[in-house]
């Protein structure tokens, strides 16, 4: 055998194919079900009536069309959990598997998902998309995607790590899903919704609560077991934008399984969302730093 034909038979790309197609499968499929074959009217929640504080909903209205966006954001849901779980079986029942680089795989996917996630917006059902619209919904697949792969090989080889990583991102995703409500404060409290004012506190505090047992379990518990930052802020991301929106999609939604608008996940106000990210952030890389102090 030649030197470049060995190359080739032992290359990691093989493997990243296998994983390649099926989620590139999956994703289309989800898109031409909701775009194409299912009622717009359920699914995207056509004229629904959201009362006086949300008087359009027509096919283009602002929140209906993020909710074209967010059906990006659910179905990369589905991808995150079917590849942790494949993943996290994988690596227990093989014991020289090893998942492939969530990069590859997605670079893999990206050119015929944004092939046929436009091609399918575009020109199935009615209303098609127009560019702008369907142009947001392949971003929003393709950013997903990224999320949605990155902890595949951490369930693989080092599942308790995984399992505590994702625990911190249910924390951490109490911050970043209750701040953007700062936004909503002044309405609900003109309007006496106290108890939304009260449920964001709680939130808030819950959040804050969780990170610091979170905190308590891994120095007393699992002290070899660290997390940078990064990853914890990686963890509350792929909870907040991909978990959440799918387990809204399957269980939050009366048995109707429409999509959920953009406004129960991110803010209206674009500083108060970048905001919202920063702090996060920054409270994940100091909680990590913090550990790292208790733990030496």
């Amino acid at each position: 055998m030649r030197k470049n034909d060995k190359a080739r038979l032992t290359s990691p790309w093989p493997g990243a194919v296998l994983y390649a197609v099926p989620i590139t499968a999956l994703l289309l499929g989800l898109m031409y079900y909701w775009f194409a074959i299912a009622d717009r009217y359920v699914i995207f929640l056509y004229y629904h009536d959201m009362g006086p504080l949300v008087p359009d909903t027509a096919p283009f209205s602002a929140v209906t069309a993020s909710r074209y966006w967010m059906a990006g954001l659910v179905a990369c849901g589905g991808v995150m959990v079917a590849c942790t779980t494949i993943n996290g079986a994988a690596g227990r029942v093989l014991s020289h598997y090893s998942a492939p680089a969530w990069w590859r795989v997605w670079a893999m996917c990206a050119v015929p998902l944004a092939t046929g996630i436009l091609a399918i917006t575009m020109t199935a059902n009615y209303p098609p998309l127009p560019f702008r619209n369907a142009a947001s919904v392949t971003l929003a697949t393709l950013v997903g995607l990224m999320l949605a792969l990155m902890p595949g090989k951490m369930a693989a080889k080092r599942p308790g790590t995984f399992v505590l990583l994702a625990a911190d991102g249910v924390g951490l995703m109490f911050i970043l899903l209750f701040l953007i409500n700062v936004e909503d404060l002044g309405s609900w409290i003109a309007r006496g919704r106290m108890v939304y004012v009260h449920m964001t506190i709680a939130g808030l505090i819950f959040g804050m609560f969780w990170l610091g047992a979170m905190s308590l379990v891994r120095v007393l518990w699992a002290p070899k077991s660290r997390a940078s930052g990064g990853a914890l802020f990686l963890s509350g991301l792929c909870v907040s934008y991909l978990l959440m929106p799918l387990v809204h999609h399957v269980l939050g939604t009366d048995g109707y399984f429409y999509i959920s608008d953009h406004d129960n996940f991110f803010a209206q106000n674009i500083p108060l969302q970048l905001a919202t990210w920063a702090i996060s952030a920054a409270l994940a890389f100091g909680i990590s730093k913090l550990r790292d102090a208790w733990a030496s």
